[in-house]
């Protein structure tokens, strides 16, 4: 059975982090969120896969290449102008050679479901539940069918979703020439399903697990989950002195210095430097080539490749990405005072503990305060001393 990702999207609500990459290559776990799914797969017995693939190919193309790395083959499906689902559906067209999987590239699965999907007569459609199904396509379900589906509705009728992956026979091709473009735009997959829902053919099949990464905010709690699982693993080397407690993996060349105290889990990438004396909390994970520095906390927070947090820093439930440097003394605040739910430029996080979204390589100087609920753009520098809060574009300067 073939598997086509859908991988050819920005990922426009993710900025300022998909600047320089496609969403689906936002690290969680120090991996690109698409490889966990992509290695789920695999593991549930699919070797042939199909990415679809737009903005930022080229990085897709370079981290996964021909599949091999990870015992599987790939061939790659452009979608060259972003139309919508059913378009880059569309693009894998050439490939297949049967029924065949679709899960979209930024989801977050269990081996388990996607063998169990599988097994279903196609057409089917994955769904799950959440406590706000009007950011998704609702599903009613009548005895184990699809009855109806609403995109993103204002009054939701259940809080049963659509969860992004299908199982579809080869003729789903008919139904997708047939789509025409939706009120917003888009050749839409969900338009060509209308006629299986009609016939009450769609058949249901709930997912045990579900993860949508749809904001920033939302990668925190998929690095979370996902390192649960993690098994302690040292290629680096660890000074007398550091106290570590719970799963860690430390990667190659990097170097643990006296006094550092870590709790797992934990994942700190190749050639890092942690500490002296920095104290690192519980899920989170630092990229390659980061130095944590003397007197540093980190929480709950993802830390990009190459960014430097060296002297006397607090950053908790943030996501920072790479080649940032934050000067001494600068610190990001994670909690409002009346301990509301935290809003990211007027977005609801549904989160009472959100620090910061920090864009590539964004500069602070030292005694810099970042206060709760604020996103910058890549490339903004800070003077020192500077009080930050809000939205701030790419590329400001703030004297």
């Amino acid at each position: 059975m073939e598997c086509v990702v859908l991988a050819a999207g920005e990922g426009k609500r993710m900025r300022p982090l998909t600047g320089k990459r496609p969403k689906v290559m936002l690290p969680l776990a120090n991996r690109p969120m698409m490889e966990h799914l992509v290695i789920a797969a695999r593991d549930a017995g699919i070797t042939d896969f199909i990415f679809v693939v737009g903005y930022g190919e080229r990085e897709i193309r370079k981290h996964f290449g021909d599949g091999s790395a990870w015992g599987i083959h790939i061939n790659y499906a452009p979608q060259r102008h972003q139309h919508g689902t059913a378009d880059a559906v569309q693009s894998a067209r050439d490939y297949i050679t049967g029924e065949f999987l679709v899960m979209n590239g930024d989801m977050i699965i269990k081996r388990a479901d996607i063998a169990g999907l599988c097994r279903q007569k196609t057409p089917c459609m994955s769904i799950s539940t959440t406590d706000h199904p009007g950011d998704f396509g609702v599903v009613m379900v009548d005895n184990g069918y699809v009855s109806s589906l609403e995109e993103k509705s204002p009054n939701p009728k259940s809080n049963i979703i659509n969860a992004g992956a299908y199982l579809f026979p080869s003729n789903i091709f008919e139904h997708l020439d047939k789509v025409k473009t939706s009120m917003r735009g888009e050749l839409e997959l969900t338009d060509a399903l209308m006629g299986f829902i009609a016939d009450k053919k769609l058949s249901a099949y709930s997912l045990s697990c579900w993860m949508d990464v749809g904001y920033p905010w939302d990668m925190l709690e998929a690095n979370a989950k996902l390192m649960k699982s993690i098994i302690t693993q040292n290629a680096g080397t660890i000074e007398e002195g550091v106290s570590i407690q719970g799963s860690v993996i430390i990667g190659e060349g990097s170097v643990v210095k006296s006094g550092t105290y870590i709790e797992g889990p934990c994942i700190i990438g190749k050639n890092c430097r942690i500490g002296p004396h920095a104290y690192i909390r519980g899920s989170t994970s630092i990229g390659d080539d980061c130095h944590i520095g003397h007197c540093s906390e980190l929480k709950n927070s993802i830390i990009m490749s190459g960014t430097k947090i060296p002297h006397f820093n607090y950053i908790g439930d943030s996501v920072i990405a790479g080649g940032c440097n934050f000067g001494a003394g600068t610190k990001v605040a994670n909690l409002r005072l009346d301990h509301a739910d935290v809003r990211v430029c007027g977005k609801e996080t549904r989160r009472k503990k959100f620090g910061a979204v920090v864009g590539e390589n964004v500069q602070f100087g030292i005694n810099c305060s970042i206060n709760v609920g604020t996103l910058i753009g890549s490339n903004a520098q800070f003077a020192p001393n500077s009080c930050v809060e809000g939205c701030i574009g790419d590329n400001a300067v703030i004297r």
